[in-house]
């Protein structure tokens, strides 16, 4: 057991954030959570914080993106004990929202195979969602498509029992629900101007490779982010409302 005493019950925060980069922070969701009185706290396996076993009291999980793979747990050993805690978090039916590398994991997580795409997405790009998003609790009634920020060069297999919610020309799954209230996205809705620049200088040699601009990306993000904000705002306080019934159950 990783919470044990009361002392730690008292301190344990109602969501779980698993930071797998620096500068990859909540970001926009904390505007949703953090006025709801939902409190947060996160866990830096990169800088030797240990991965709990198990969520103990915690209501929700999320885990954020990264630059390494779900295959690459040989390498990065913490990424087995991450997915163990997705997989009891699942378990315990709790709330899930996994982000990039966290869809990843989630995937993962739920049997799916992970690997690397024929064509990284890195940028502004639009995304569409599906039917079944349409009367989806988070994603509802938002309008489709959207330019969304993206930097990933793995997907996934949709998982078995898994709703498809969204996709982009070169990914057939961007987005899906497991059950009823867990959620892997792999592009980035919780980006700040400030996320997006630092992703930048991490990523120069990878966008030399790909021969992207950062510059242009930027120029990109002055046109699009404030309405992708306002669209991530929407699915923020919808994903933390169900936190708010997970607290209100017990």
């Amino acid at each position: 057991m990783y919470f044990r005493s009361c002392e730690e019950r008292r301190r344990m925060p109602d969501v779980i954030v698993l930071q797998h980069e620096p500068f990859e922070t909540l970001g926009t969701i904390e505007d949703s959570i953090h006025p709801r009185g939902i409190s947060s706290a996160y866990i830096r396996p990169f800088g030797g914080e240990r991965t709990p076993s198990e969520p103990g009291d915690a209501k929700a999980l999320i885990v954020l993106g990264g630059t390494m793979g779900v295959y690459e747990q040989q390498r990065f050993p913490f990424l087995t004990d991450e997915i163990r805690l997705i997989e009891q978090a699942l378990k315990n039916d709790l709330p899930i929202l996994g982000i990039c590398l966290g869809s990843q994991l989630l995937a993962s997580a739920l049997g799916a195979d992970v690997y690397k795409a024929a064509r990284k997405e890195i940028g502004w790009i639009p995304v569409s969602f599906t039917a079944a998003a349409r009367t989806d609790s988070v994603f509802g009634e938002i309008a489709s498509p959207i330019n969304a920020f993206h930097w990933h060069g793995d997907i996934f297999d949709l998982p078995a029992g898994a709703e498809p919610l969204a996709f982009s020309q070169l990914t057939k799954c961007q987005a899906y629900r497991y059950s009823e209230n867990a959620y892997g996205l792999l592009f980035h809705p919780e980006v700040t101007h400030e996320i997006i620049v630092s992703m930048i200088e991490s990523g120069a040699s990878e966008l030399k490779e790909e021969e992207l601009s950062g510059r242009r990306i930027l120029e990109e993000t002055d046109q699009c982010l404030k309405a992708f904000q306002k669209t991530a705002a929407v699915i923020w306080d919808r994903w933390a409302a169900l936190i708010s019934q997970e607290r209100a159950t017990l």
